[in-house]
């Protein structure tokens, strides 16, 4: 299939989530919401999809809010202790501080899923992603302080139980059934 076919199957429905985000984004650059913002976010938003063209991000059609938030405010929380982990890391005594790369094998196939766990896991201190295989979802994971091979699964189960949650909150029904027990 050619880049035009594609181009050609790509509906609005999918490409709306990112149509939306270019005019939110048009709008934060320019620091106001007024008529003409709008109009024009829009204008750009339609010319940087038809010049530039980007694989459509494929949604589940499935979205919980309350599950959302609670994502979110997990999210959030951990950052927030992590913050204070890693400070206490840095300024206690500087005896050797082991870490470790850990590989996830995470269960879903959706990108739109893989990215915000990976975004999740790297907004949270002392982690981060430092590699994806898009192809066999995989994450490749920094992790501060890590002392054992119990810890190294400690890491992963964390990982995997942030995409389980943002699965329960914006995955497909199979997918969530799939970790759901």
């Amino acid at each position: 299939m050619t880049a035009v076919e594609q181009r050609a199957r790509v509906t609005l429905r999918q490409q709306l989530p990112l149509l939306l985000a270019l005019v939110i984004l048009w709008m934060l650059l320019w620091g106001s919401i007024t008529p003409l913002t709008i109009v024009t976010g829009v204008v750009v938003a339609l010319g940087v999809t038809r010049a530039f063209y980007l694989p459509p991000v494929e949604l589940s059609g499935r979205f919980n809010l309350f599950w959302f938030i609670v994502f979110v405010g997990r999210v959030l929380g951990e950052m927030a202790v992590a913050s204070f982990q890693v400070a206490l890391l840095a300024i206690g005594p500087r005896s050797r501080h082991e870490s470790a790369l850990v590989k996830v094998d995470l269960h879903t196939r959706s990108d739109f899923i893989l990215t915000g766990t990976a975004l999740a896991v790297s907004l949270v201190p002392g982690s981060i992603v430092v590699e994806v295989d898009r192809a066999s979802t995989v994450l490749y994971v920094h992790t501060l302080s890590v002392h054992s091979p119990a810890q190294v699964e400690k890491a992963r189960a964390h990982v995997l139980s942030l995409e389980r949650s943002l699965l329960r909150a914006w995955g497909s029904r199979e997918e969530w059934e799939a970790v759901r027990s």
